[in-house]
């Protein structure tokens, strides 16, 4: 590896890890293959929800609801910001690290400048991860102020045209929220499968490989995606 640049299987592994991180987004948000991923599952059932909050006339459970999510949201991106206290932390200890993966039989350690390189691409990771998190804390907060300016039923008043405009704009705003809280706890995973860079190209490969396989089971062959799409026994049996 040079003194200053990072090498080609650096390069190759970090093209790859990228693509991999946009391929699952896509596919996750049901853009490139026809089964249905628990992110689009989900998405349904909040539209679901919103129509069911529109027939309360008490909405303790929906505020309630939205609370809890929004307290996820301030957790992840507090830990998001702690996350780049500790990679900075971890430049100013670039020559302990160092010494600490030049012992590892994989690899060697790399440059100075090459691993400070690669710090500053998990802070680029990190940060992205907390705006996702700090924007959607914000939708969530919308959401909420939507879920609000729905108008209580009477009658026919939960079908009318201005509770339809309401309820469908608290939907949209809830999966948006709900969208960009994804793309952060995204990053999240993904920033695990980057710590393998630090150790070597093919281990960055090989990190980025395993960490995919978990989340495209958790998308798409998980027990909590037949937990919200399936059916319980004897059910839509005829």
């Amino acid at each position: 590896m040079g003194d200053s640049y990072l090498s080609t299987a650096d390069l190759a592994a970090l093209g790859f890890f990228l693509l991999a991180w946009v391929l699952h987004t896509l596919a996750s948000d049901g853009h490139l293959v026809s089964r249905v991923s628990l992110t689009t599952a989900m998405n349904a059932q909040r539209e679901a929800w919103m129509r069911t909050m529109a027939e309360r006339e008490i909405r303790i459970v929906d505020t309630a609801i939205m609370s809890g999510l929004q307290q996820g949201t301030a957790f992840f991106a507090s830990s998001s910001l702690i996350a780049l206290g500790g990679c900075f932390a971890l430049l100013g200890a670039s020559d302990r690290v160092l010494e600490v993966l030049s012992t590892l039989p994989l690899g060697g350690a790399p440059s100075r400048s090459a691993f400070q390189i690669k710090v500053l691409g998990l802070v680029l990771i990190l940060a992205f991860s907390f705006f996702k998190f700090g924007w959607a804390y914000r939708l969530f907060n919308y959401c909420s102020i939507l879920i609000g300016a729905v108008p209580i039923p009477h009658g026919e008043a939960s079908r009318n045209p201005l509770t339809q405009t309401a309820v469908w704009r608290a939907t949209q705003m809830n999966m948006l929220a709900g969208k960009h809280f994804n793309s952060g706890l995204r990053g999240v995973f993904f920033s695990i499968g980057y710590l393998g860079w630090f150790v070597d190209p093919l281990v960055f490969v090989l990190s980025t490989l395993l960490l995919l396989a978990v989340l495209v089971r958790r998308q798409f062959f998980s027990a909590a995606r037949r937990a919200v799409i399936g059916q319980p026994p004897g059910v839509g049996n005829g």
